[in-house]
């Protein structure tokens, strides 16, 4: 199924601002009856397990949303403040029919989002998102659809949320059989979810582990802070005099994270997964010789992993994708720039952030190398994304402007860069990400492009 015929669903989830449509307190009760309705149709008595973020929204729309599926008979489980891959570890391994994530992610602390897992830990499939959302037009097109009288549910605040996020830590702690207490570690929580979770899984591992950004206020969610601003992990590092060994930032609910080595160069989603491919290929653990990752991932990694005899394929941007591509060839291990990395040499079905940390810092101690030295070959290409905020998201190819103008860049280039123009899946924005062999040439195509979108297509 096409993922641009759905008009609410993006490239993770439903996503907005948090108290305008598709996310008032009326639609988000219509959100969770509809998908109650998909989990009905599985099985007669279906249980869904709820978790969220730290946003100050984002209480009111887990109820929101638990009422509706209590409405149509789900039962519903909250875990309360945890990770997005904690509820999709839950919902995989605890019998329950879906896994609910109220959560925006890396965006401002005023937008908020509904994600949903299936039993099986792994994101909905875009046809499956599609017959969701028909399903919501329909019922907001129904009179009394939005009368929520007859039944009532307790909010996030349901008895053994405690006992769901441990679950979720003790499966983390025990994936590894490094010890891990040599690892001097700086660690952002980016005031989100991992603020949950993180300080008792460094602890159980006897990380010396210092934490920053652990006091969410339900405002100051990624608020110059987390995988959003590496720069402030970068800084700290950098000024420590020698204290850590490395740096850890997540994202606001933590399905991805970035790092920072001893002397504050930030290492991405690119150099975990060089890192992280050469290591699983030195054990044979990695399937194929074949990593995943997306257009959005640098030439230069690609360039590195041939060197290790390690073939890189490009996805569509966005985790889901990665992982469609990694089940359909078999790969163990995939991921994005940004910092998405999904470890299918165990049992991750998505991102995870806190997995990613545990699995960089174990290569560290197993090689006995920094983190520095993991990557110190990986030579990046000058790149540079800019953001155009656009109306609408109207094909580039129906727009004869904007191609002609790909199209030139691609010709200069010739080969010694690319040039790759999306839409945000989350946002109204078209990205455009340049590499080139010189600075300057990355920047000046750049802005060619970025300013006919403007013209063409932007607010």
């Amino acid at each position: 199924m096409n993922a641009a015929k759905r008009q609410l669903f993006g490239t993770d989830g439903i996503r907005g601002v948090a108290g305008d449509f598709p996310l008032t307190k009326d639609s988000t009760y219509l959100i969770g009856r509809a998908l109650g309705h998909d989990l009905m149709r599985s099985e007669p008595k279906p249980r869904a397990v709820l978790g969220q973020d730290t946003r100050e929204s984002s209480a009111w729309i887990a109820d929101r949303v638990s009422a509706g599926l209590a409405a149509v008979g789900v039962e519903v489980r909250s875990a309360g403040v945890i990770t997005t891959p904690g509820i999709a570890y839950l919902a995989r391994s605890r019998g329950f029919a879906a896994g609910v994530v109220i959560s925006a992610s890396h965006n401002p602390w005023t937008d908020n989002g509904i994600k949903v897992f299936s039993s099986d830990g792994f994101k909905l499939s875009d046809a499956r998102e599609l017959a969701i959302e028909q399903d919501i037009f329909a019922l907001l097109a129904r009179p009394g659809a939005m009368d929520d009288t007859a039944m009532r549910v307790a909010g996030p605040s349901l008895p053994g949320e405690a006992a769901l996020r441990k679950a979720y830590i003790e499966s983390l702690a025990t994936s590894l059989n490094s010890d891990l207490s040599p690892v001097r570690a700086l660690i952002d929580c980016s005031n989100g979810a991992a603020t949950a979770e993180a300080p008792e899984l460094f602890r159980t591992l006897r990380v010396a582990a210092t934490f920053t950004h652990v006091s969410p206020n339900g405002r100051n969610i990624n608020q110059s802070c987390g995988a959003l601003h590496p720069e402030v992990l970068s800084r700290a590092i950098a000024e420590s005099g020698g204290k850590f060994d490395l740096g850890v930032t997540f994202d606001g609910d933590a399905d991805r994270a970035l790092f920072c080595d001893a002397h504050g160069r930030v290492v991405n989603g690119d150099g975990v997964l060089l890192l992280a491919a050469r290591d699983l290929k030195s054990r044979g653990m990695l399937a194929e010789d074949t990593v995943v990752a997306t257009t959005m991932s640098n030439m230069g990694v690609e360039i590195a992993l041939n060197k290790s005899g390690i073939r890189l394929l490009r996805a569509d941007v966005g985790d889901k994708y990665v992982l469609e591509e990694m089940l359909k060839t078999g790969a163990t291990l995939g991921g994005e720039q940004s910092g998405h990395v999904i470890f299918r040499d165990g049992d991750a079905t998505t991102g995870d952030g806190l997995l990613t940390a545990l699995r960089v810092m174990d290569v560290m101690v197993r090689s006995g190398s920094t983190l520095a030295e993991l990557v110190s070959d990986l030579k990046v290409l000058p790149q540079k994304i800019q953001n155009v905020r656009v109306r609408e998201k109207i094909p580039f190819t129906q727009v004869p402007a904007v191609q002609k103008e790909i199209e030139a860049a691609q010709r200069e280039l010739d080969g010694n860069g690319r040039v790759v123009v999306r839409y945000s899946g989350t946002e109204a924005l078209a990205r455009v990400m340049v590499e080139a062999d010189s600075d300057q040439k990355m920047r000046a195509v750049t802005a060619r492009i970025a300013q006919v979108i403007e013209r063409e297509l932007g607010t």
